[in-house]
C-alpha cells in the first residue's frame, strides 16, 4: 500500500512595512486578502508610538484568521516609545541600520517555529528588505501605495524612459512631459514630487533604490488601484513591470462599508443630518495648515450655512483658542459644525450624510473617496498630492479644485460648486459610477480580486 504524500505546507507571506501610518494601513489589508485565500501571513514592522496597529491585529505574537502580528525587534532596534523615533529622517537611518539584522531573526524564528517564509512583501522606502529577502533565496513582491500614474512617473524617470524638464525649467507650466498611458503632466505637476524635491535626499536616495533594482528583485509589483481606475497607465507599465492591481485597499471592505460605526460621536452626529448635507474636511496625517490658512479655513466654513465635520489636528487646534478669528470663535465654529481631532475616514466617508470632500489627495482618501461615490474640492499640497487632484478634477471629473493656500472666499464657493453648483448633479452620477466599479473590482472575480487570487496561486 503506497503512502499517502504529506499535506502541502501553507504558504507564508512576510510583509514588511515602514513605520508609517499611510504606509501600515495598506500592506495590513492586502495581508488580510491573502489570508482570507488561505495564506498564512506574517506583518512586522518597527513598531513605534505614533502608529495604530490595534485595528487589524490582536496584538504582537498572535493569530487570528491566518494573520499574525511580529513586531520587527532585536538588532539594536528602538523600543516603540523611544523618543527619537518623533524625527522621521532620524528614525528611517536607523531601521535602514538596524532592520537586517532584525528581519534575518525574525525569518530564522519563523522556520523554527514551523511556518518557513514564502516570499517576502515589502511597501516602498525599505530596500533593505528587498535586500534581506534576496540574501535568503525568498522571492519577493512590493506593494505600491500610491497610484500607478506615479509609480510610471518614477520609473520613467528612473531607468531615463521620457525627456523630464529640468528642475529650474519653465515655471509657468507650459513644458509638458509625455509618459505613455497618462495625460501630459506640466511642470507645476511634477515639481512636488521627490525626484524635484532638494531637501527630499535621504526619500529620494531610498525610492530610487527600490525603483532602480526593481526588474530584477521583485516578482510581483502590486498597486493600491483597480484597472478599472487606471487601466491605460497599468496596460503601459506592465509592459516594463509585473504590474498586479490590487486596490482600492480601504478598510472596511467596501461592501461592509455602511457608516455604522465610528469613534468621537462623528456616527451619532452624522446620524442627525440630512442626505448628502454634511462637508467633510480632512487633510490626512501629515498635512499641517498654518495658522493663517487654518483661520481662514475655519471662516470659510463658518460662512456656508451648511453643516461640517472638519477633522483638525491637534498641532492646528490652538488657532481656534486664540480668541476671535475674523469674528468667527471656536464656540460659533462647534455650534455650526464639528470639529475632531481623528476619526475613522473610510467610516464617515460612507455615511449617506456626507455630500463633499475637502481634501489633500493623498492617495488613500483619493480612492476612499472614489469607493464610496463622494465628490472632492482637491486642495494638494505636496508629493503625488498635485497628479491625484489631476486626475479626480480633470480626468475622472468628480470635483473642483481650490487654490493653496485656501482662501475662504475660494474654500466657499468652491463647496458651493460641488454641492449645488451647474455641474453638481453630474459630478454626482460619475462619483456613484465610480462606486460601483470599485465594488466590482474586489468581487469574486473582479479585476483585484483576480490579481490576489493570481499571485496566491503562484506561490501555492
Amino acid at each position: 500500500m503506497m503512502t499517502p504524500p504529506p499535506p502541502p505546507v501553507q504558504p507564508h507571506a512576510l510583509l514588511v512595512s515602514t513605520p508609517f501610518q499611510g504606509h501600515i494601513n495598506p500592506l495590513m489589508r492586502l495581508g488580510r486578502r491573502l489570508a482570507a485565500k488561505g495564506v498564512l501571513v506574517t506583518f512586522t514592522t518597527a513598531l513605534r508610538a505614533a502608529v495604530r496597529v490595534e485595528e487589524d491585529g490582536d496584538g504582537d505574537g498572535h493569530e487570528r484568521a491566518g494573520f499574525r502580528f511580529e513586531r520587527l525587534r532585536g538588532g539594536g532596534l528602538w523600543e516603540p516609545e523611544d523618543p527619537r523615533f518623533s524625527d522621521a529622517g532620524d528614525m528611517a537611518r536607523h531601521v535602514e541600520a538596524a532592520g537586517p539584522a532584525a528581519l534575518k531573526e525574525l525569518i530564522r524564528r519563523e522556520a523554527e517555529a514551523g511556518r518557513p517564509v514564502t516570499c517576502v512583501v515589502t511597501n516602498a522606502f525599505v530596500p533593505w528588505a528587498l535586500r534581506v529577502a534576496g540574501e535568503m533565496g525568498l522571492p519577493c513582491g512590493m506593494l505600491w501605495i500610491q497610484s500607478c500614474a506615479l509609480l510610471s512617473v518614477y520609473y520613467h524617470y528612473v531607468h531615463s524612459l521620457a525627456a523630464f524638464p529640468e528642475p529650474d525649467g519653465d515655471a509657468s507650466g507650459r513644458s509638458l512631459l509625455a509618459i505613455p498611458g497618462l495625460p501630459d503632466l506640466a511642470m507645476d505637476d511634477l515639481r512636488p514630487l521627490l525626484i524635484y524635491a532638494s531637501d527630499q535626499d535621504m526619500w529620494r536616495e531610498m525610492l530610487f533604490a527600490d525603483l532602480s533594482v526593481i526588474r530584477e528583485k521583485v516578482s510581483w509589483v502590486f498597486v493600491s488601484t483597480f484597472d478599472e481606475l487606471e487601466h491605460e497607465a497599468v496596460a503601459a507599465l506592465s509592459e516594463h513591470l509585473p504590474v498586479i492591481p490590487v486596490g482600492p485597499l480601504i478598510k472596511p471592505e467596501i461592501g461592509e462599508i455602511d457608516g455604522s460605526s465610528g469613534d468621537d460621536g462623528c456616527i451619532a452626529w452624522l446620524n442627525a443630518q440630512a442626505p448628502r448635507s454634511v462637508v467633510f474636511v480632512a487633510f490626512g496625517s501629515l498635512v499641517k495648515t498654518g495658522d493663517d490658512e487654518t483661520a481662514e479655513i475655519a471662516a470659510g466654513l463658518a460662512s456656508m450655512g451648511r453643516p461640517f465635520l472638519w477633522v483638525m489636528r491637534d498641532d492646528n487646534r490652538a488657532v481656534l483658542f486664540q480668541g476671535t478669528l475674523d469674528g468667527v470663535t471656536a464656540a460659533t465654529l462647534c455650534d455650526r459644525g464639528k470639529v475632531v481631532p481623528w476619526c475613522r475616514q473610510a467610516h464617515v466617508l460612507a455615511h449617506g450624510a456626507i455630500g463633499c470632500f475637502v481634501t489633500h489627495c493623498g492617495w488613500n482618501s483619493t480612492t476612499e473617496a472614489l469607493a464610496v461615490g463622494v465628490p472632492v474640492v482637491a486642495c494638494p499640497r505636496w508629493s503625488d498630492q498635485n497628479i491625484n487632484a489631476k486626475f479626480l478634477v480633470d480626468v475622472y471629473r468628480l470635483g473642483v479644485r481650490a487654490p493653496t493656500p485656501v482662501t475662504r472666499e475660494a474654500l466657499h464657493l468652491s463647496i458651493e460648486e460641488v454641492m449645488s453648483g451647474l455641474e453638481a448633479g453630474a459630478m454626482g452620477l460619475r462619483a456613484a459610477s465610480w462606486k460601483e466599479r470599485a465594488r466590482a473590482a474586489l468581487a469574486d472575480g473582479g479585476s483585484s480580486d483576480h490579481g490576489v487570487q493570481a499571485f496566491v496561486d503562484q506561490i501555492k
